[in-house]
């Protein structure tokens, strides 16, 4: 493969690259995203709602954010930027947050690195919603039939982002449910 890089067009955003015949976008203005599992202490699985403009609708996802961006700065973490973005998104403020792994979010079309992490001792201190004109809704889903909640969104036609299953393999006993 060639290993020039050819940039095709570039926004405030994102940043789109040839590399031989591949055609791949990159974020310009953030490290990453960090994309966060969070229970509360009534045993709820905390998702958002949100209208997403590439998907032409409103999609179930896990609270996320990204890392670095004007919010964080250079200093920022995936970890500080999770504490961040949880609040901001959903009310709620964890004790800790802990590292689960990292993997890119769509290598066939973004160069983009996921962190995910575990948000610990929630205390809910706000209602969320998220910030400047961000249309958030917050999810409480019990952690006792998740994936049967899960299955009744997809089939009345939600979309559902595919980090929510891949987070619930860290809730091994949620998922049985």
């Amino acid at each position: 493969m060639n290993d020039a890089v050819e940039i095709l067009a570039e926004g405030r955003f994102l940043r789109l690259s040839r590399r031989g015949k591949w055609e791949y976008v990159s974020r310009v203005n953030a490290a990453g995203a960090v994309h966060i599992l969070a229970v509360t202490p009534d045993d709820e699985l905390l998702m958002v709602d949100q209208y997403r403009v590439p998907m032409g609708g409103r999609v179930l996802e896990l609270p996320a954010g990204l890392v670095g961006d004007a919010d964080g700065g250079t200093d920022d973490t995936p970890e500080t930027a999770a504490a961040r973005e949880l609040l901001e998104e959903t009310g709620y403020r964890p004790g800790r947050v802990e590292h689960l792994y990292d993997g890119p979010s769509s290598p066939g079309m973004a160069s983009e690195l996921v962190t995910m992490v575990r948000a610990f001792d929630l205390e809910r201190v706000g209602e969320g919603g998220g910030v400047g004109g961000e249309d958030i809704r917050v999810l409480h889903v019990p952690l006792a039939g998740v994936r049967h909640w899960l299955a009744e969104q997809v089939a009345a036609g939600r979309s559902v982002d595919h980090k929510v299953y891949a987070a619930l393999f860290f809730l091994t006993d949620a998922v049985r449910s």
